[in-house]
């Protein structure tokens, strides 16, 4: 009854019900605002690692954020010959532990206001809060702000970012 309660209270994702018995892959497959996340994570090999038993914290670039990257980026990352850059760039979205809002917050709070992330891709980003907002800033000094916190999968948890986060050679 604790379960089915909690998924209710799960967020929908571009209006797509997520279910949180559901993993990361099966969730972002039914959510129409991360086909080109999902067509990224297929193409770079990862879509069974994704469906594992984790835990992950992903966050998740939106349809939108994938757009806003220069004119012809995303088309050339999806090449195979590019893969390790792609796969790159999609492993430092990812985090090895299952991390909700809270926890990030209660991480920055303690960390005076801004607290490093280590991704599974290599990449250190710092997380902060602005305006009651989650906001990731990469490499590059690019801020992505969680858009959607906290959708619970079986194997982590996903937050819905606004923009890619990228390497510090991009």
């Amino acid at each position: 009854m604790a379960s089915g309660a909690f998924a209710q209270s799960n967020p929908t994702v571009g209006g797509a019900p997520m279910l949180a018995e559901r993993n990361i892959v099966e969730n972002a497959v039914n959510s129409p605002i991360h086909t080109t996340l999902v067509a990224a994570v297929v193409e770079a090999g990862l879509a069974e690692t994704l469906s594992g038993a984790g835990p992950f914290t992903v966050f998740a670039p939106t349809d939108s954020a994938f757009a806003a990257l220069p004119a012809g980026s995303v088309e050339a990352l999806l090449e195979r010959r590019n893969r390790d850059r792609l796969t790159q760039i999609l492993t430092c979205h990812v985090v090895p532990a299952e991390a909700f809002s809270n926890t990030i917050g209660g991480m920055i709070s303690g960390s005076g206001g801004a607290h490093r992330i280590e991704t599974v891709g290599g990449c250190v980003f710092t997380a902060r809060m602005s305006g009651g907002n989650i906001t990731i800033e990469d490499e590059q000094g690019r801020v992505a702000t969680v858009t959607i916190a906290d959708v619970d999968q079986s194997n982590g948890v996903i937050h819905v970012i606004d923009t890619v986060l990228l390497p510090s050679a991009m």
